[in-house]
């Protein structure tokens, strides 16, 4: 991760930007890190991620309801975030 001062940012931004389509780049003042720019691609990611595990779910409960109409509702509820990357693995 590329890191600049809040000064550095003023004064080169569309240099910046253009470093944060490439990686994220780390914005200090006074040494310590305040803000992070990304890029658009790498901002939708964590949305990406939360509507694939939303699937994954969905799905997984109605594979659950098609093999015993029931039985494995309850479990469906309490996949953990392990369990749902594991499923949206299995998706791809």
């Amino acid at each position: 991760m590329h890191t600049v001062t809040s000064a550095e940012a003023q004064n080169r931004f569309g240099e910046v930007l253009d470093r944060a389509q490439r990686e994220p780049v780390a914005i200090t003042r006074h040494g310590r890190p305040v803000a992070y720019l990304v890029g658009a691609l790498q901002a939708e990611d964590p949305q990406l991620l939360a509507q694939r595990r939303a699937e994954a779910a969905q799905w997984y409960a109605e594979y659950c309801r098609s093999i015993a109409p029931g039985a494995n509702a309850e479990a469906a509820q309490r996949l953990t975030d392990a369990d749902v990357n594991a499923l949206v693995h299995e998706l791809r």
